[in-house]
């Protein structure tokens, strides 16, 4: 676990945000000077720069720093990979799984590395549609593969905690490119990633 307090953040930018979460905090008839208020535009302003570091991260530069040649064909699978992102409608949280395949074209690439493009392209303002489609975009053009499958699942807390107010809702997302316009393959796929081991 990272602490967040052991960053080294910005600091013109920290006091920016600081300044802004001030604010909100007397427009929503609180007191920022009250005592448990003191610090919380701080630790807000840190925290929303966690949730968004993305922006920071190229997600093409960590696929390439683990691209190898190699022989293989098969469907290689990540699934499982837990994210949180931040909704940009609300900016409330939505957070699930994210399931990634691909079928080499002579390359492959680190396994942990499509966990982080996972984490790089959550941690920013997203909506859940265009996350996939960035993933899946990413791998395909970085690693120019035979095809991309990505499949999110997610429970939206803008659909738990206001609006509607659904608790059990999931929100499922893919998207696909060649190999996987196949319906046997995006068959193989979908069975391995509900496959228990």
């Amino acid at each position: 676990m990272t602490d967040t307090n052991s960053i080294n953040w910005p600091q013109e930018k920290v006091e920016k945000l600081v300044g802004h979460y001030k604010e909100i905090l007397s427009l929503l008839g609180e007191d920022p000077e009250r005592e448990g208020l003191l610090k919380t535009p701080e630790r807000v302003a840190k925290a929303m720069l966690t949730l968004t570091r993305g922006y920071e991260m190229d997600p093409r530069e960590v696929l390439n720093a683990a691209k190898f040649k190699e022989p293989y064909s098969q469907m290689v699978i990540v699934k499982d990979i837990d994210f949180f992102s931040m909704c940009e409608h609300h900016m409330l949280p939505f957070y699930g799984k994210a399931h990634v395949a691909y079928i080499p074209n002579e390359y492959i690439t680190g396994l942990s590395k499509i966990a982080r493009v996972v984490d790089i392209f959550s941690h920013r303002l997203q909506v859940q549609e265009r996350m996939t489609l960035q993933i899946k975009e990413c791998i395909q053009e970085t690693l120019n593969p035979l095809g991309v499958m990505v499949v999110v699942e997610a429970k939206h807390m803008c659909m738990q905690m206001r609006g509607v107010e659904k608790q059990n809702s999931v929100t499922t997302t893919s998207d696909f490119t060649g190999a996987f316009n196949q319906a046997k393959t995006r068959e193989e796929f979908m069975n391995l990633i509900r496959a228990k081991y």
